[in-house]
C-alpha cells in the first residue's frame, strides 16, 4: 500500500499487490501562495490520471549463487502500458537497505529503475518527483523485495523470476495548463476533454509532439516479457476516464442551475396558459 510522510496524497480504493483494482494516488492541489509564486494557470474540475506500476523482478542466479549474493533483482516504476513517465516524472529516488553502498539511488530519466544483487529481502522505499507545472510535492511509495516465491514447491530456477507488481493511479485534480497541453496526446495519461467554455492558449497548445520526442518507454525492455499484463486495469482505466467526464457534466449543470437560481423569479417561471 502506498503512503506518505505527510498528508499530501489521499488514498482511494482498496486495492492490494494481488489485486488488480487500481488504487487512486490523489495529489492534493497546491495552495494559493504557491500559485502566485510560480504563476501557473489551473484548469478547474479537471482531473489527469497517471497510470503506473512498481514493482521487483528477482532472478536466483544458481551456481554463482554466494551467501551475500543469491540474487540479482531490479526495483522500477513503470508505465501502466509500458510507456514513458519522464512526460510526467522528473526523477526517481529508491532507498535500499543500509547495508548496500550508497543506498539512496537518484535516476533522473526514464526508465526509472536500478539493478542489484544481494541475499536478503526488504522493504524498498521509491520517492517520486514531479516536473514542475505538474506538482511540487513528491509522492512516496514503498514496496517489499521478494526473491523467494510463495506459491511454488520445488527447486529454484534460474530461468523464471519472482514478479511482484502494483499498479496504481496519480490522479492531479485542476491541473496547469503547461501539464495539461504536454499530456493531452501523450499515451500514458489520461486526458479528460476539456469543456467548449475553456480554451488553451495557442502558444500551449501547438508544438506538443515535439516536447514528446525523446521517449523511455519499456516496451523493448529485456525484462517486459515478465511484467504483468494490467490489461482488465486498462478496463477500469477506461471506466476512469468516462466518470471524469460525467463530473464535468455534472459541474457543468451545477453552475447553470446557480445562474438560474440568481435570477427574479418572473424572468424564467413557464408563462401560464391561455
Amino acid at each position: 500500500m502506498a503512503q506518505t510522510v505527510e498528508n499530501d496524497v489521499q488514498l482511494e480504493g482498496n486495492a492490494t499487490e494481488s489485486n488488480l483494482k487500481p488504487q487512486r494516488l490523489k495529489i492534493t492541489r497546491f495552495s494559493d501562495d504557491s500559485d502566485k509564486k510560480i504563476l501557473l494557470k489551473r484548469l478547474k474540475d479537471v482531473e489527469i490520471s497517471v497510470p503506473i506500476v512498481y514493482g521487483t523482478i528477482a532472478f536466483w542466479l544458481g551456481r554463482k549463487a554466494t551467501e551475500t549474493q543469491s540474487h540479482k533483482w531490479t526495483v522500477y516504476v513503470r508505465g501502466a502500458t509500458n510507456e514513458d513517465l519522464g512526460v510526467v516524472i522528473k526523477r526517481a529516488v529508491f532507498q535500499l537497505h543500509p547495508s548496500f553502498n550508497n543506498p539512496v539511488r537518484v535516476v533522473e530519466s526514464p526508465p526509472f529503475e536500478l539493478s542489484e544483487c544481494g541475499w536478503g529481502e526488504f522493504e524498498i522505499a521509491i520517492s517520486l518527483f514531479f516536473h514542475n507545472d505538474v506538482c511540487e510535492k513528491q509522492l512516496d511509495l514503498y514496496h517489499h523485495l521478494k526473491l523467494y516465491s510463495e506459491d511454488e514447491s520445488g527447486p529454484q530456477s534460474t530461468k523464471k523470476p519472482v514478479v511482484v507488481e502494483t499498479y496504481n493511479e496519480i490522479v492531479f485534480p485542476d491541473p496547469s495548463e503547461d501539464f495539461y497541453a504536454r499530456v493531452q496526446k501523450h499515451p500514458a495519461v489520461i486526458v479528460p476533454r476539456l469543456p467548449v467554455t475553456i480554451n488553451l492558449p495557442s502558444v500551449l497548445a501547438t508544438n506538443v509532439e515535439d516536447l514528446n520526442e525523446k521517449r523511455g518507454d519499456t516496451k523493448d525492455h529485456p525484462l517486459s516479457q515478465w511484467f504483468n499484463n494490467f490489461s482488465e486495469a486498462d478496463e477500469l482505466l477506461k471506466l476512469a476516464a468516462a466518470r471524469q467526464q460525467v463530473q464535468a457534466h455534472i459541474i457543468k449543470l451545477r453552475r447553470q442551475l446557480s445562474v438560474i437560481d440568481g435570477l427574479p423569479l418572473q424572468s424564467w417561471k413557464p408563462a401560464s396558459g391561455q
